[in-house]
């Protein structure tokens, strides 16, 4: 009996991360649908927030707790720092590293983006369910704390 060759187009439709990729795409076009008025794409907005939480960490600090490579965060900083809504300073304990700040200005223009992005989260959780927002949240936790870094 010969052997069945493997269809790629069939494997490719059990793909973890195709499907991932594919439902990241259109939420994150929810996001910055919502955000547009406010001037921020919901990349900006996850960086102000994770700042409001970690204002004062390190560039590689930051790239690591976002589970992002230095030259991917630096890149999407760019813009934010042309705006001075954050700010890369040197860090007071080790002069030759930095550390990265949000402004007042920074504050301000998360603090504006906030509703827009509460009315997105709202549409998603209306489409998908409370519930089953809060179990996908937990079960993509759960592969994060599996996979190896």
């Amino acid at each position: 009996m010969a052997r069945k060759t493997p269809d790629p187009a069939a494997e490719l439709l059990g793909c973890t991360c195709k499907h991932l990729r594919m439902a990241t795409r259109r939420l994150s076009a929810i996001y910055d649908r919502h955000l547009e008025p406010v001037g921020v794409t919901i990349t900006q907005y996850g960086l102000l927030a994770n700042l409001m939480v970690h204002d004062g960490i390190g560039l590689g600090a930051f790239a690591e707790k976002l589970v992002m490579d230095p030259t991917t965060l630096s890149r999407n900083l760019r813009p934010l720092q042309r705006q001075r809504l954050v700010v890369l300073a040197p860090d007071p304990t080790d002069r030759r590293s930095r550390v990265l700040h949000l402004t007042d200005k920074g504050r301000a223009a998360f603090a504006k983006a906030r509703p827009a992005w509460a009315k997105a989260q709202s549409q998603i959780e209306a489409a998908f369910g409370r519930g089953d927002t809060a179990a996908l949240h937990s079960t993509l936790q759960r592969l994060l704390d599996r996979l190896p870094a």
